[in-house]
């Protein structure tokens, strides 16, 4: 008997759900027959790769070191259909691009306007999420590129530069600070009541570590997980907020006060796998995103 690749799928959904019920409903597949089909990749590999006597279903320690294999086989054949797809004349594909939430607010619109008229044929699949999660994204082969920022990656995770980002403190139209030119000293901050994004954004902790450094303690009048929403909160209120200068730039509402001392700068990085395929549309969005570092 041979085994299949629905055996491997089969058996990483139900170590991840701990459950042959909820793996059928996520599988679409009758639970009899999910079990008889571990039940054979067991009999194929010749170990018992779950242990079933407990309230959870839970892997052996034989499952415990076959299901990276199974994770990795899975993904090299997901990385090797999309090779073959792959045109490098760029008139069709697809790339997979996520990038830690402030990003989106300014940075997401020039590059996709700029990709989409150079590859109109590449479909663009963009997500938000948070810098593990798009860490953990590229290591499981669910994204191709990310934008995030330097530290600590996860180990298969390689990072390039791409450009300085600097922060500053943000006002609507009506704040009395609008239109100020003089440098605001970090002293008079708790004076001045804020909107800052949740402490699961990576802008936050370094908001929150300069914070810190200056022994500053902050009128924090509202936490949100949306930039849109607080630069919406912003603009309608005396409320303040502390973000990227970028926001303050073009068309908008918003208006940057400088601080002293000002916010350090921080680095933008592009994230990838390291033993990631790198399609057309891969190679084509890295060079790009480089060139718009450098405007």
């Amino acid at each position: 008997m041979s085994l299949e690749l629905r055996h491997l799928r089969y058996l990483l959904a139900v170590a991840e759900r701990g459950s042959f019920t909820r793996a059928a409903e996520e599988l679409h597949v009758s639970q009899p027959t999910l079990s008889q089909q571990i039940k054979q990749l067991e009999r194929t590999v010749g170990v018992q790769l779950l242990d079933r006597t407990g309230r959870a279903v839970r892997l052996t320690d034989a499952g415990a070191t076959f299901v990276p294999y199974a994770r990795r086989a899975l993904q090299d054949l997901a990385a090797a259909e999309r090779a073959v797809l792959d045109v490098a004349d760029l008139s069709r594909g697809t790339l997979r691009l996520a990038m830690t939430p402030t990003f989106t607010a300014y940075l997401l619109g020039p590059l996709v306007a700029r990709f989409h008229a150079r590859h109109p044929g590449i479909t663009l699949d963009i997500r938000e999420m948070t810098q593990g999660q798009l860490e953990s994204g590229l290591l499981a082969d669910t994204v191709d590129l990310g934008i995030a920022f330097p530290g600590a990656h996860l180990p298969g995770i390689a990072a390039t530069d791409l450009f300085t980002e600097t922060l500053g403190l943000v006002v609507g139209p009506d704040h009395p600070h609008a239109g100020r030119t003089e440098p605001l000293p970090v002293a008079e901050l708790p004076s001045c009541p804020l909107a800052l994004l949740s402490g699961d954004f990576a802008t936050r902790a370094h908001v929150d570590a300069w914070f810190r450094l200056h022994r500053v303690a902050p009128r924090i009048a509202v936490e949100a997980n949306s930039i849109s929403a607080l630069t919406e909160i912003v603009r309608r209120t005396g409320l303040a907020t502390v973000l990227p200068d970028a926001l303050t730039r073009g068309d908008t509402p918003l208006h940057p006060v400088p601080l002293a001392p000002a916010l350090p700068a921080r680095t933008v990085v592009l994230l990838r796998r390291e033993s990631a395929y790198e399609s057309a549309a891969v190679r084509a969005f890295t060079s790009l995103a480089r060139q718009w570092a450098h405007l």
